[in-house]
């Protein structure tokens, strides 16, 4: 009995589909026993009946069709791990990533560093198809003595970082475990992923197998990729001729010379791909690039033998998300037209389609802790003879995380989906599985942003007015634009209004 009443709760939304089906039921029998009863009927009567019964059997038929329908989402709201912790969720695009999910779109993002991470962390909501390509290079660092008992392991820093952006732990449990540093005496300045990678280097022969391996054992959403399976060593030319050969020094260096980085370039200049890098950019429906260090982290992966290449002979969508801050000793004084025109002039043009850069509506405060680091906001200039072909577009796309200025994983994400879909809605493919559920997730996903905004203002009203911003009990509620605008004014109306009625009574 309790679980038949379970269907009768407001949670269930079961009722109003059982009353149309019991509507339709009453009006399809008086259909039929109206023929039965009455002997002679004119065309009035005959027309009135068959209404009547087909309006019923109509109510019978969608009423059934739509009490499976909340069945089905029913069933996904209660096995679905996307649900979970989350409410207003549109569960019509649920019903569809099922079966589609691990079909979607097909993403390669190329980068490294916290910039990659924050890209992998917002594309894997909406699919499972996703390869990140990440660089492999330490060089310049002197390695410690328990790294040289180690082993010759390539750098699987940004390859670590990867796998824990993609994987399902909410909670940092992986990247607490990966990241751990080791306190014995002889393993110190060891991380637990470098002896992970050691031992499954030794069980595999291969560091590329012994990364897609990872990627099964984690159980990560997509594939990590290293960029080429042979140790990249980055050295910059600066604008004085000067040569720097280690990676971390490059900023050091372009400081205390005062001059600028003319180019970077790898050694061995002939590094070869990793097996699947190239195939993956073959069937990419999308690559991202960057956001991240321009010359350290993002040109690097792409001057790899045939990467480029590769990247321009894809009918891919290439969307290039630009940094918001510029990186002091690489990118000092950049505009976002700097740091495409340094991607062209490596690579060459048609690597790019569209570009993604932020607005610049940054807390003035947040900027200012920059500024003592010599970083600044990137200048927002985008013309030039190289930028004819590319499409920019300008989005708010920037966040506080942890008191540093990052990109929103979620928003860059969106940013990049919605020019899937418009791709997908150019080639009328709006009736695709693929479309529909993008589509689908997007608009949920925008209209649980817009509700997270709204408590967040209504929040921060609370919190001005002194009350709690979680209690239910304050007055504090959305305003309408009328009445946000022009409070003040209400408030003198009011007052004056009171003021007047006093004088009277007196």
């Amino acid at each position: 009995m309790k679980g038949i009443l379970h269907w009768f709760k407001s949670s269930s939304k079961m009722k109003r589909w059982m009353l149309l089906i019991l509507i339709g039921i009453v009006l399809t029998c008086y259909g039929i026993a109206k023929i039965l009863v009455q002997k002679e009927m004119d065309f009035v009567d005959v027309g009135k009946v068959v209404v009547t019964f087909v309006i019923g059997f109509t109510f019978i038929v969608l009423g059934l069709v739509m009490i499976n329908k909340r069945n089905m989402e029913l069933f996904i709201e209660a096995t679905d791990d996307r649900m979970k912790h989350r409410k207003n969720v549109n569960v019509q695009s649920l019903i569809f990533n099922k079966t589609i999910y691990d079909r979607g779109p097909k993403i390669v993002v190329i980068g490294g560093g916290a910039g990659l991470n924050t890209v992998l962390t917002g594309m894997k909501r909406y699919t499972n198809n996703i390869t990140a390509i990440v660089a492999v290079s330490e060089y310049g660092k002197i390695p410690n003595d328990s790294r040289i008992a180690l082993g010759t392991t390539l750098p699987f820093e940004e390859v670590k970082d990867s796998i824990v952006a993609l994987s399902a732990d909410k909670k940092g449990e992986l990247d607490n475990l990966l990241n751990h540093e080791m306190s014995n005496e002889r393993l110190k300045g060891l991380k637990f992923s470098d002896i992970y990678f050691t031992a499954m280097k030794e069980i595999y022969w291969n560091d590329t197998e012994s990364i897609e391996k990872s990627n099964e054992i984690f159980n990560i959403t997509g594939n990590v990729l290293p960029v080429t399976s042979e140790e990249m060593k980055i050295c910059a030319e600066l604008e004085n001729g000067y040569v720097v050969e280690e990676k971390d020094r490059i900023p050091e260096i372009v400081n205390e010379k005062m001059t600028k980085i003319n180019r970077v370039y790898l050694k061995p200049s002939n590094c070869r791909p990793a097996a699947g890098v190239l195939q993956a950019i073959k069937e990419a429906d999308s690559i991202i690039i960057g956001p991240g260090s321009l010359y350290t982290n993002v040109i690097p992966n792409l001057l790899v033998n045939g990467v480029a290449k590769a990247i321009r002979d894809s009918k891919a969508i290439k969307i290039y998300v630009n940094n918001i801050m510029t990186e002091p000793g690489q990118t000092d004084d950049y505009t976002v037209a700097d740091h495409v025109n340094a991607i062209i002039e490596h690579c060459g043009e048609g690597i790019i389609d569209y570009c993604i850069y932020d607005t610049g509506e940054v807390i003035p405060e947040y900027i200012k802790m920059y500024n003592k680091e010599g970083s600044d906001l990137v200048e927002q200039k985008i013309d030039g003879p190289m930028l004819r072909k590319i499409k920019f577009i300008k989005k708010n796309i920037s966040t506080i995380i942890d008191g540093k200025i990052r990109h929103d994983p979620y928003l860059v994400a969106e940013s990049a989906i919605t020019l899937i879909c418009n791709d997908l809605k150019y080639q009328d493919k709006e009736n695709d599985p693929e479309y529909v559920m993008l589509n689908a997730k997007l608009k949920s996903d925008k209209r649980i942003n817009k509700l997270k905004k709204e408590k967040a203002k209504i929040e921060k009203k609370a919190r001005r007015k002194g009350l709690d911003p979680k209690s239910k009990n304050n007055k504090t509620t959305k305003q309408s634009k009328f009445s946000s605008k022009y409070s003040e004014r209400i408030k003198s109306i009011k007052e004056s209004e009171e003021k007047y009625k006093k004088k009277i009574e007196k």
